[in-house]
């Protein structure tokens, strides 16, 4: 007699695996040990799990280990028996050992060896009998008719909801309407209002927006420059650039739109800044392009950067100031202001002038030494500073009192030569007064002292007789007196009194292509230096403590900017992109990107205000 062992397994792809053996014994051992003959590896069954022994010719007697059971023919026992005739099975923990009937006139047991879980677990988790799919549509079905659904939501509802909305107004537009599923995103705070109402800006389906939409409410927007000579001023394209150009312009992504600058749908937020390569496309070299431009090429403030051009005042056509763009640097960067003032003379802290800001401090707040601020007085918003006038700056030291009645001061006219020829005379031709002052050869300061002074002198002259008030007029409008210590004066014609004092004048604004805030430099710290402050940080960039003439030009020049300031990406303190100064569609304003730098909170108020000379208020530093 003879057991045929047919061991079953199966493959990674479910396919039957057969192993057979023929074993010639009456007695089989069963369990996980390697010499048992029936090897079954698994944890639950013992090492020697059960002996099956030939009992007679047709019977097999199954008996497990003490206190080990098996299951014959589904029963759980400790002992059994199978007849070979018909077959049976016996499980011995998750293996089935299947007892096939044998053939007539074979000595032999064939018994197929399986993992019972497997056949179990087939047939327990064969799900496709219970599958959705066994009742459902094909999957080619269900693909079209999805590919329907999609194309109607998406694409053929927006566009009727489109055409329905523009035909009907505002109705749709207000409540939600099936073209909002094209959108991009939300749009910027300034265009929130127009989140419900995509045709506004969309006038066309399929079109991106063009300009015309902008400017039907931007009205007072104006191009950068003449259209024509935007286009000039294009850099060439590669062949990779035309093809994309010309595709762009079948689906209407015009070059120069405004939407190239001015993005949308970016979120709930300002607008995005215009990077500093929108700039540099056009302004890279662009005197090859555009040969008359009056501007030199930029593309990177740090790097690539023109010499600041002021407007200055260089000249005088008879009583009308002549303005011109001059480099600094320049051989004729002057300004011919009309007026004699030295800097450096006021802001010596040892000169006569501090020391003289030392005896009126008191009356005036001045300190040890003249500071910027003693004279030049910031508008409200703090961009500027208010002209300076002889009534209010010049006039704390520089007095032009010359008689005192009672206890009222009389001072000559200032800025009206003929009316000051006449007091003069008229002061002399009066009868001899109380107090008098007219000194012409220094400056008439308040105080008592420069009172009792100039009551001699002017006894003295009254005592020459009526001769010298000629000569006092002369005096006032000469070297040394109080009209030409100033002013640039015209002599007149011998035996006439009608002399000219030449107007004074001042730009307004230097940097007229560009902007420049005060607020922001009032602390200055340069690299490697400590902070500064007051009349410091002024001189830090005004170099006005090293100026003796009217005419320096004391603008700070590129390279001193660039100690501080960057390009658009920079080391330097100061990240500084072209819209920091500049603005496409420049006017007198502020730059558009440091308003919505203010908006965000990264800058305090900007915004130009004018101020009258003559009603501006007049608070002092100190």
């Amino acid at each position: 007699m003879a057991f045929l062992l047919r061991n079953i397994s199966l493959s990674a792809d479910g396919r039957e695996i057969v192993r057979t053996s023929r074993i010639r014994d009456d007695l089989l051992k069963v369990g996980r040990d390697p010499d048992c003959d029936i090897r079954l590896n698994d944890l639950a069954v013992a090492l020697h799990h059960a002996t099956l022994e030939q009992i007679s010719s047709s019977v097999i007697g199954v008996s497990a280990e003490a206190g080990l059971t098996v299951e014959i023919d589904g029963s759980t026992t400790q002992f059994g028996q199978i007849d070979t005739v018909t077959g049976g099975t016996i499980k011995v923990g998750p293996f089935l050992l299947r007892v096939l009937a044998s053939e007539m006139g074979s000595d032999d047991v064939a018994i197929d060896v399986a993992r019972a879980d497997t056949e179990e677990q087939e047939d327990k988790f064969d799900t496709r009998r219970f599958a959705l799919a066994t009742v459902m549509p094909g999957k080619r079905a269900i693909a079209w008719t999805l590919g329907i659904v999609v194309v109607g939501l998406f694409l053929v509802w927006p566009i009727w909801s489109f055409y329905g909305q523009r035909d009907r107004g505002d109705v749709l537009a207000q409540g939600f309407h099936a073209d909002q599923m094209w959108s991009a995103g939300a749009l910027s705070r300034s265009h929130a209002a127009l989140e419900q109402n995509c045709v506004a800006c969309h006038a066309a389906p399929f079109q991106p927006v063009q300009d015309a939409s902008c400017v039907a409410c931007h009205t007072s927007v104006h191009d950068h420059a003449d259209a024509a000579r935007l286009q000039q001023s294009r850099p060439d394209l590669n062949l990779w650039g035309r093809f994309q150009l010309a595709a762009g312009n079948m689906f209407g992504h015009i070059p120069g739109r405004c939407v190239d600058c001015h993005t949308e749908h970016e979120g709930p937020q300002e607008m995005v800044p215009t990077p500093q390569q929108f700039c540099a496309d056009c302004h890279t070299d662009i005197q090859a392009r555009l040969a008359d431009a009056p501007f030199g090429s930029a593309a990177n403030f740090e790097t690539d950067h023109p010499e600041f051009q002021p407007t200055v005042l260089i000249r005088w056509d008879d009583q009308t100031p002549r303005m011109q763009r001059v480099a600094l640097g320049a051989e004729n960067a002057r300004e011919a202001s009309n007026l004699k003032f030295p800097h450096a003379l006021h802001l010596d802290p040892n000169g006569g002038v501090a020391q003289m800001g030392r005896r009126l401090g008191a009356q005036y707040g001045f300190g040890q030494s003249m500071e910027c601020s003693d004279c030049h007085v910031p508008t409200p918003d703090g961009v500027r500073f208010q002209p300076v006038d002889m009534e209010g700056d010049c006039g704390m030291c520089h007095s032009l009192a010359f008689e005192q009645i009672g206890g009222t001061v009389r001072t000559l006219r200032h800025g009206e030569p003929n009316q000051v020829v006449a007091d003069i005379l008229s002061f002399y031709r009066t009868a001899p007064r109380e107090r008098v002052g007219l000194d012409t050869q220094g400056r008439a300061r308040p105080g008592d002292a420069n009172q009792v002074r100039a009551a001699v002198q002017a006894a003295r002259a009254r005592a020459a007789g009526g001769g010298r008030a000629e000569q006092a007029v002369r005096q006032v409008f000469s070297p040394g007196g109080a009209c030409f210590e100033c002013h640039q004066v015209d002599a007149p014609a011998a035996g006439s009194l009608a002399y000219n004092v030449r107007p004074v004048a001042f730009p307004t604004r230097y940097m007229l292509h560009g902007w420049f805030d005060h607020r922001p430099h009032q602390f200055t710290q340069r690299p490697g230096e400590p902070r500064q402050e007051g009349s410091a940080a002024c001189l830090s960039c005004h170099q006005a403590q090293n100026s003796s003439e009217a005419t320096d030009l004391m603008l700070p020049d590129l390279a001193s900017c660039r100690t501080c300031h960057g390009g658009e990406t920079t080391r330097l303190p100061v990240a500084s992109s072209c819209a920091m100064c500049h603005d496409y569609h420049f006017d007198d304003g502020v730059p558009a990107m440091l308003l919505r730098q203010q908006v965000r909170g990264r800058r305090w108020q900007t915004t130009e205000i004018r101020v009258e000379p003559e009603r501006a208020p007049r608070p002092r530093a100190r």
